[in-house]
């Protein structure tokens, strides 16, 4: 049975062909495109589970095929590039991508990356928010707006709670600093990112969550940040 369809969207042959022997012997099938346009073009005919997205294309940027793609689907992309700047990773993901891995890349890692998404994806198609999330010894009621951590019940304010539920509910994928603020407090708080590090610490101290070693929330320097998805229930 195949492991699910993936569609890679990447000017170099190599890369291509280095992606598809990896992850066909994961039990994948893949769909392979070359220019921008033909990946838009494929997204739609052959309804990939996961698109894999180079920005440096030869026709149209690949930050314009996540607008486009997303115009439509929320299909994940994972984008797959050489730019590691973090302006590049920020304008990606905020354009609709999922994740963002810089070239070059360990395949493990890569693969880690892929199964994540596909887990979220099937855990938003059998629901659209679940009343109830598990992480581990970290539980959310997101009806009675209620968190328990090892059996305890951990008090949040309302905004330390819609914060927590966004990056809970979003589990396994980068969302960025303003992604956040917008969701959470709204679009004319899209830069209070200083504000946003406030109550990201407090919520790590209320769930015993050290910055080093974090079981809950990673940071992604620069960027945003990133609910940890492994240990889920």
């Amino acid at each position: 049975m195949s492991a699910g369809r993936i569609l890679i969207v990447d000017d170099e042959p190599q890369i291509r062909r280095f992606l598809r022997i990896a992850l066909e012997a994961h039990g994948f099938k893949v769909v392979e495109a070359a220019r921008g346009e033909d990946g838009v073009a494929k997204s739609a005919t052959e309804q990939p589970d996961l698109v894999i997205l180079d920005l440096g294309l030869p026709d149209i940027d690949g930050k314009e095929v996540v607008r486009r793609i997303r115009e439509w689907s929320r299909v994940p992309i994972l984008i797959l590039s050489v730019r590691q700047a973090e302006s590049e990773k920020v304008a990606a993901l905020d354009a609709g991508a999922n994740d963002y891995v810089a070239k070059p890349f360990g395949i493990a890692e890569l693969l880690a990356r892929v199964r994540v998404l596909l887990r979220a994806r099937l855990d938003a198609g059998r629901s659209a928010e679940p009343a109830h999330l598990a992480f581990g010894d970290l539980h959310l009621n997101l009806a009675s707006h209620e968190v328990a951590l090892a059996g305890e019940p951990v008090r949040l304010t309302r905004k330390e709670f819609d914060l927590l539920r966004f990056l809970a509910v979003n589990a396994g994928r980068i969302v960025t600093h303003r992604q956040i603020l917008s969701e959470v407090w709204g679009p004319a708080h899209g830069e209070d990112v200083q504000y946003l590090r406030v109550f990201i610490g407090r919520i790590r101290a209320k769930l015993r969550d050290d910055p080093a070693q974090p079981r809950f929330i990673l940071n992604e320097p620069g960027v945003g940040y990133r609910f940890l998805q492994d240990q889920a229930t």
